[in-house]
């Protein structure tokens, strides 16, 4: 999604600006080309050399440097940007965009371009609380500007506010939820299921499995990022909450039941990664389940079959995760549940499966054909399913 965009990232005078070196180095990692202009209080902070060496593009600093490549023409910048990242931005900077001040590069850039700009705040709790700033801030939203935090937390004042810059993902993860706009998912709504559920034996114990969450959090965010409008049903995870993501928390293979079946009502498209148990005990004690015996018998029952029981002009896409006949077995839940695509996976691999951040999978279609997958990370995974998602769309 960023490969050959123009991040113009626009760091400010604010403790946090040592952060936005991350972010430049995660933005040109992801192929964007990162333009910075750093204000002179954000240079006391952090140095423009941080920023070249890591974007390996030229750091503005004044606009009237004559060995500027911008120093002329002070708005191809503004021009050339396909989105504004202002990370992080003080209620200085703030202030003068809402005003239309426009004294320094940055501002002149903001003015100027047409591109969408993003704004991540960090300053002091007292002075995000201040009518002023939330009055800038209100008078910069209504104007389209799209706020980013800030987080709750332990500012550098040692106070315990809202001011705190947020998590660098989030940052990255909404400069790609806005440039997705307009690519191969937009405007399909997307259902993905993640985790493993949760099957309550007593109030402290459960029947659960290994599944960490990760594909479905993968292609949940990979779905976000082709344009598509996300719902994530999942299950307890670990995972941090995908940013521009709409997440429903479930624990039961029964409550992901009733989500899914609720959600797919409006679904282009619904891809059932979470790992749903099979069964559950018939009865729930509700006491803690003292260990008084040597042996202890719990009676099973089926859980619901949520692929084989929703139904509607749909894609379906399940999972198999075979310890053996892998092939064999993902055809045969393919057809029993009139599916139009299954990903299998060995869970037997070591490198792939349960709980890492790779995978090799099969992804076999309704009409048999099987397109095997190497080893590859679960976010490039997700993006070869999605690929045949979006193939069997253009079909219907």
């Amino acid at each position: 999604m960023l490969t050959n965009k123009t991040v113009v990232l626009g760091i400010t005078g604010s403790i946090a600006a040592y952060k936005a070196v991350d972010i430049a180095s995660q933005l040109t990692e992801a192929k964007a080309k990162v333009k910075v202009i750093m204000t002179e209080a954000a240079t006391q902070f952090v140095t423009p050399l941080s920023f070249r060496s890591i974007s390996g593009e030229p750091v503005v600093t004044d606009m009237f440097e004559p060995k500027s490549e911008f120093s002329v023409q002070h708005v191809s910048l503004a021009e050339a940007a396909d989105v504004v990242v202002i990370a992080p931005a003080t209620a200085n900077v703030i202030a003068k965009l809402a005003a239309g001040i426009a004294d320094d590069m940055l501002c002149c850039t903001v003015l100027a371009t047409k591109a969408p700009v993003i704004i991540a705040p960090a300053m002091n709790v007292n002075m995000y609380e201040n009518s002023i700033t939330q009055y800038n801030i209100a008078k910069l939203k209504a104007r389209g500007f799209i706020f980013v935090g800030p987080a709750y937390g332990r500012l550098a004042s040692g106070k315990m506010g809202w001011g705190r810059f947020v998590e660098i993902r989030e940052v990255v993860d909404t400069t790609q939820q806005v440039l997705r706009r307009g690519s191969d998912l937009a405007g399909r709504h997307i259902v993905v299921t993640a985790g493993g559920t949760q099957e309550p034996i007593d109030p402290v114990r459960h029947i659960g499995n290994r599944s960490s969450g990760k594909m479905g959090y993968a292609l949940a965010e990979a779905a976000r990022d082709r344009g598509a409008d996300v719902m994530l049903i999942s299950a307890l995870t670990a995972l941090p909450r995908p940013v521009g993501v709409e997440l429903t928390e479930v624990r039961t293979a029964q409550e992901m039941y009733e989500a899914v079946a609720e959600a797919v009502a409006e679904a282009d498209a619904l891809i059932m990664a979470a790992a749903v148990a099979d069964y559950r005990p018939m009865e729930l004690s509700e006491t803690k389940i003292k260990k008084e015996t040597a042996t202890l018998t719990l009676k099973l029952e089926r859980t619901p079959d949520i692929l084989g029981d929703v139904s509607g002009d749909f894609i379906k896409v399940g999972f198999a995760a075979e310890s053996e006949n892998l092939i064999e077995n993902a055809k045969q839940k393919l057809h029993k549940k009139q599916l139009d695509l299954i990903v299998a996976n060995d869970i037997t691999a070591t490198d792939s499966g349960f709980g890492v951040d790779s995978d090799r999978v099969v992804v076999i279609s309704s009409d048999g054909k099987a397109d095997s997958l190497p080893l590859l990370p679960k976010r490039q995974v997700a993006d070869r399913i999605l690929d045949k998602v979006v193939e069997l769309l253009a079909k219907r």
